[in-house]
Formats: structure tokens, sequence, C-alpha cells
């Protein structure tokens, strides 16, 4: 017998299993890794973060990505090349990362390796008929598993499109396992690039769950302060705050049809990017010069309306907690916009829950679902798809 399919064996009977999570997202920051210790499966998860860290992506490979980030033309070899290449400065990164913590690699069971998105396109964004929902993530897990020497779990993603779904979001389950609750109304709200919501009422089962993407999150602000200010992220949302409401702008803004569209659904920067608010801009004819501050301005007022339109089709206005992670956590603008638009019952906090907190959600979402795929007794499906991923043994 392979002595990693024994060691598969061994690793789904422990009591409780050492995972590694990872999590790049579209923001193109850099690496999330969380370890995670984890016993148990299905709503008897339990999940204690040991480490966390984010190491940054260098100039050099932000570029690299960018090169066929959310693009309808790329140049093919160069595609091929770089999904490999993704995998081994990961697993370069998951090396030293483990180096600087002091853990012995050999402590590891598994590696839940998320990828790299570079293009998400369901079936209501592209115009073939012939072709359902697809989504590519590079970083291939093989090599992650060669160069690290720890078995690896990826494409997560694509097992939920084979059972034909749209792919994300996939926080679902490690939602419901982490972060359920008999005694409040709960949603948990991803800003990253996109952002995401998962809805769970009190006492809710995983079949009455509401996850779905919701629109921009930092994505459009993002593009716009890297262009315009030459700086990756607008800090604690200090550009926004210094502009105004462009009013003619934002209604066009949310006149964007994804907006309207039923739950649950997916989006992407291959949606929402600078060309949309282009095309937006010139749409508004009645407008004068406005400065860059308040486009800022408008584009963060757009995604705390867009959040807060999603939440308030949620017909819940009493006993409901909203728990923000990602990088908009920390966009002080954004979350006080969204406080003012949502009802005085609703409390808003950022993440920090069962040693989990904003910054290592993702990463560890993405450890569960690894955890799941081992060591739960059959696996789990239902209307959000499965959550199995691509296993990848090393040499």
């Amino acid at each position: 017998m392979n002595p990693y399919i024994h060691a598969l064996h061994s690793i789904a009977k422990k009591p409780t299993r050492i995972i590694l999570g990872l999590m790049s997202g579209t923001s193109l920051d850099g690496l999330d890794l969380a370890l995670c210790k984890i016993s148990g499966s299905g709503k008897n998860t339990r999940c204690e973060v040991l480490k966390f860290n984010t190491i940054a992506y260098q100039q050099d490979c932000k570029d690299k990505i960018m090169s066929v980030f959310a693009k309808d033309t790329v140049n093919l070899q160069y595609l091929t090349l770089l999904n490999p290449w993704i995998g081994e400065l990961h697993a370069s990164m998951i090396n030293q990362q483990l180096v600087e913590w002091g853990v012995d690699k050999t402590a590891v069971d598994l590696i839940a390796s998320h990828g790299q998105t570079i293009y998400h396109s369901p079936k209501h964004f592209h115009n073939y008929p012939e072709f359902n929902n697809a989504t590519l993530q590079l970083g291939d897990g093989d090599h992650i598993a060669v160069n690290t020497g720890i078995i690896t779990i990826s494409d997560f993603r694509q097992k939920h499109i084979a059972a034909g779904f749209e792919g994300a979001p996939l926080a679902q389950y490690g939602d419901f396992f982490l972060f359920s609750s008999k005694s409040r109304n709960t949603v948990l709200l991803n800003i990253g690039g996109i952002a995401n919501f998962t809805y769970m009422k009190k006492g809710a089962t995983i079949n009455e769950i509401v996850c779905s993407d919701i629109g921009p999150g930092n994505t459009m602000m993002d593009q716009y302060v890297k262009k315009y200010f030459d700086k990756n992220f607008d800090q604690d949302g200090n550009i926004a705050a210094k502009g105004k409401v462009v009013k003619p702008l934002l209604d066009t803004l949310l006149g964007n049809d994804f907006i309207a569209q039923p739950l649950p659904k997916t989006t992407g920067p291959e949606l929402f990017n600078l060309a949309l608010l282009e095309h937006c801009i010139d749409s508004c004819s009645e407008l004068v010069a406005i400065n860059h501050s308040d486009i800022m301005a408008t584009l963060n007022q757009f995604t705390a309306e867009v959040i807060a339109q999603h939440i308030k089709q949620l017909k819940v206005e009493d006993n409901l907690h909203i728990f923000v992670s990602g990088g908009g956590a920390h966009n002080t603008t954004l979350l006080n916009n969204l406080s003012n638009l949502l009802y005085d019952t609703v409390e808003i906090e950022t993440l920090d829950m069962n040693g989990i907190n904003a910054d290592s959600k993702e990463a560890v979402l993405f450890a569960v679902l690894a955890n799941e795929c081992i060591a739960a007794d059959k696996p789990k499906h239902n209307e959000s798809g499965l959550t199995l991923g691509k296993l990848s043994l090393p040499l």
C-alpha cells in the first residue's frame, strides 16, 4: 500500500488533526496561512488557531498574476507556466513560515490550498450557451505537496462546479460548523475583493443557510486607489472620508443588473472593475469635474449600499449580529457607512470569535473543508454543493 494512503487512514482516525489552511484572495495582498488544530467533523468540529500570518506578495509576483488576472485575452503559454510557478511559490512560503514558527513539517497532517483565483465566470456572466459555470485558480496542489512533503487538498471550487453550482462562495459549511447559534441570528460578512455573506437564522439547519456573493467589496476601491493614489488600499477609508458621495454616479452604479439578481449568486472583478466605473461616469452626462476623493467616497458608499440592500432582503430586524471579516473589516469609513444604512437593532462587529479573527477566517475555513474531506463519515452534499477537493500526495 502507498504509505501516504496509509497515512491518510491514520490521519482520519486521529482525535485531532493539524491542518494548514491557505488563502489568497482577489485583492492579491499575499498568502494567508492559518495553522489549525481541528477535532471532530460536521457539527462536532472544533477548531483552534495555533498560528497565523500573511506573507505579502512581492511586486514581481503581483505583476505576474495581474498579467492574466480577470482578463479575456492572455498568453496561453504564460498562463500554463504560471500555474506550477505559483504552486512552487506557495510551497516555499509554507516551508519558510513553518521554520519561522518552529513547527516541524512532520507535525502537519494536511495542507488545504484555495489557490489564486484568476478568473470567475458563472453562466450568467458569459455569452456561451453551451457552457455552464466555470472558475480558475492557479497554484497546482501537486507542486505544493511535492515541494513541502505534506499531503495537500486543493481545487475545492472545481468540486463545487462539478456538482452543478457556481464555485463560490464556499463558506457555508465552515460558517455553520464554527459559528451557528441557537440563540442569535447571524450574518458572517466577508468583505474581500468581493463581498459575500452567510446568513444563519438561530437554530438553522445546514439546508436553511443562505450563502452568496452580493457584490463589490474592496475591489473597485483598491483598483482606483492604486491607479490614482499609488497605494495598495485606502487605509481605514481615510481617502473616502475626505470626499463627498456623487449621488448620480452612485445611483448609476447601483443600477447594475447583478445587484438585483436573486440569491445565491457569484461575481468577481471581471464585472466590478474600473471599466465599469468609467462606463458609469460616462453615462452620467450631468456630471461636472469630480475629484478622486469624491470617487473614492462614492465607491465606498456603493459597497456599503449593496451590502445593506442584501442584508435587508433577509427581513431580520431583531437579534441580528453581523460579524465582519476580510480586509474591509479594517475600513472604518465603510463600516460606518454600513452601520448608518442598517437598522439600529443590528449589531455589527469585527470578527474575533473562538480564536478566529477577521484576517484568518477564510484560511481557517479551508482547513475545515480539508478536515471534512478526510474525517467526515460520508461526503456532505446539499444545495450548496460538495465540499471535497483534489487530493495531492508527496513523492
